[in-house]
Formats: structure tokens, sequence, C-alpha cells
């Protein structure tokens, strides 16, 4: 009879893992989950940011509608810079997206100030 095989990793991965929980300092936002830090996540802040800042989508903090033309301005252009930053070192599909979105905000935008 073969004797059964027992994987036993997954307990010093778990045990790191404890570690690594407790080792972090407590918040508050502790409980939460937060999607995994990538660079279109990281681009998907800014825009939603600055959709906020538009007045297209409502503030999360007084959940109304509101405009700030200077800080929508201030995210666009921390999304131009961002662009020339890392010009040559993106994926295709991450400049892809952020063409996407400045091309969006900028259009946007240009079209409140009318």
């Amino acid at each position: 009879m073969d004797a059964k095989r027992v994987d036993e990793g997954w307990k010093e991965k778990a045990e790191k893992e404890k570690e690594d929980i407790q080792t972090q300092p407590k918040t508050e936002n502790n409980d939460k989950e937060f999607p995994q830090v990538n660079f279109n996540v990281f681009l998907s802040g800014l825009g939603i940011q600055a959709l906020i800042a538009l007045g297209e989508i409502e503030n999360p903090m007084t959940n109304k509608k509101e405009q700030d033309l200077a800080q929508a301005k201030y995210l666009i252009d921390t999304l131009e810079m961002i662009k020339d930053k890392t010009k040559g070192n993106l994926t295709q599909t991450e400049d892809k997206n952020l063409e996407q979105v400045l091309f969006e905000l900028r259009t946007k935008y240009i079209n409140i100030c009318k």
C-alpha cells in the first residue's frame, strides 16, 4: 500500500503570513480588502479622483457631485507627468490605459471649461 504524501509546506507559509500580519501596524483599515497593487489600479485611482473633481461622479465623502476644476487639472497634469516619466517602461496595455484615461479626462475637462 502506498503511503500518503502530505505537503507540510503550507504550515510554514501560514506561519510566515501570521507573523507578517502581526508585524503590520494596527489601523482601522486592516480588515478591508484592497486590490492587488499594480499600475492599472494606480491609474484607475487617479482617474476616479479626477472624475470626482470634475463633478462626473459623487464625492464619496459628501455623497454630492462637486466640481473642483483646479484639482481636476492638477490630477490630469499628474497623469501627464507620469506618462512622460514612464515612457518606454510600460507594457502595451498599461500605455494604452494611460492614454485612454488621459484622453477621456482631458476631453471632459475641456468640455466643462467651454
